[in-house]
């Protein structure tokens, strides 16, 4: 990678060490990634530079003559060349901003895509246009972001959120935790729907919905597999929740699942059990967000709900 080491970078006339201004090692990291496939490389190579020298974003752009030392060239060295080889940044530096919120990210998990906050956009308008409690289900939340942001723009929601993978759970508790919001969503591990309570006023939901043979760009295929890819084209996991949903479902009732272009027809026939459907798109343009809603006029009317199968505790 083109940023001077100590092994790697001529001497100057004088003998010394090329020494190298922040401007310029971003000018020359920026290369490296934009050469490597990254489609954010100024971004990326901006992000991994704060974290390395623990500054802010901003604090960069007030430093750009500072001649970096071979410790934080080092250390920057590193998270480039991980960066060139696939790994995404969030993973890099740990966290990730998703609904003007931050949040922890491990390889546990997805890193939290800025076209799920069409999803969850939804999801608050709908549930501030309802009056009363609601209960509302995030299912295989993962990071806990999806749950997290509709718990802090909500606060009178009543949240649930579930997954089958512990590892994530874990991210997710503590995400919630740091956010002061442990003790508003129940946090319980469990196969799609199984964990979880009946009437649901809305479930929310990014399933896996990728084929096995797609064509992913290194910084996806980086992230968990089984969080990404769904059998029979990537619709199984999709078509089933749809299909047990409406038992789960209070009148009026609605369901957001995120959704790939590519099997947004295909979906569409299990929705028989559905009053009404239509699809939101993305910020590119693309289809993303199924929304299906059941008949009636009653919303989120809650009983007391089963003692939670899983629950990882911090929950209610």
């Amino acid at each position: 990678m083109p940023i001077a080491s100590s092994t790697s970078t001529a001497n100057t006339a004088a003998g010394r060490a090329e020494e190298l201004t922040l401007l310029e090692v971003l000018r020359r990291a920026t290369g490296y990634l934009a050469s490597h496939g990254a489609s954010s490389a100024r971004l990326d190579a901006e992000l991994l530079l704060a974290h390395a020298l623990g500054l802010r974003r901003l604090d960069l752009y007030l430093q750009f003559e500072r001649t970096l030392t071979e410790p934080e060239l080092a250390a920057y060295r590193a998270l480039i060349a991980r960066r060139g080889g696939g790994e995404p940044v969030a993973y890099l530096v740990g966290h990730k901003e998703f609904m003007k919120l931050d949040f922890e990210v491990t390889p546990e998990v997805l890193v939290p895509n800025p076209d799920t906050e069409v999803l969850v956009l939804r999801a608050i308008a709908w549930a501030r246009e309802r009056a009363g409690p609601l209960r509302v289900a995030d299912v295989g939340t993962g990071s806990g972001c999806i749950a997290a942001a509709l718990a802090h723009y909500v606060p009178e929601l009543e949240i649930w959120a579930s997954d089958d993978d512990l590892g994530a759970l874990t991210v997710a508790r503590r995400n919630l935790a740091t956010h002061g919001l442990a003790s508003r969503v129940t946090v319980v591990q469990g196969d799609l729907l199984e964990p979880l309570p009946a009437d649901l006023a809305l479930i929310c939901a990014n399933l896996p919905y990728l084929a096995e043979d797609s064509q992913l760009p290194p910084e996806v295929v980086a992230q968990p597999r089984h969080a990404l890819i769904a059998a029979d084209a990537g619709t199984a996991l999709v078509r089933r929740l749809l299909r047990e949903a409406p038992s789960h479902l209070s009148a009026g009732a609605l369901v957001l699942l995120e959704v790939d272009p590519g099997i947004a027809t295909a979906v569409v026939d299990e929705l028989g059990s559905y009053a009404s459907h239509r699809f939101h798109r993305d910020l590119q343009g693309q289809v993303r967000v199924l929304e299906a809603a059941t008949g009636g006029q009653e919303q989120g009317v809650l009983r007391p709900p089963p003692a939670p199968r899983g629950e990882l505790g911090g929950g209610r």
